[in-house]
């Protein structure tokens, strides 16, 4: 999480760019069963959070 802090808002948005685009193509990969590590999901999905939490808490401040 400190490691966010640190992050211009450029730098955020582009990571989070990435997160979805990497978080779409695990599902993509689910539906045709080419992975196996289902914990992907959950961590993307909490980086996506973490990264939009600290883009809100910099907007309303």
């Amino acid at each position: 999480m400190s490691t966010l802090v640190k992050k211009s808002e450029k730098e955020l948005h582009t990571e989070l760019l990435e997160k979805r685009v990497a978080l779409r193509e695990f599902r993509f990969n689910i539906a045709g069963s080419k992975l196996k590590d289902m914990k992907q999901a959950k961590v993307l999905r909490r980086d996506v959070a973490r990264i939009l939490t600290e883009l809100n808490s910099r907007k309303n401040t």
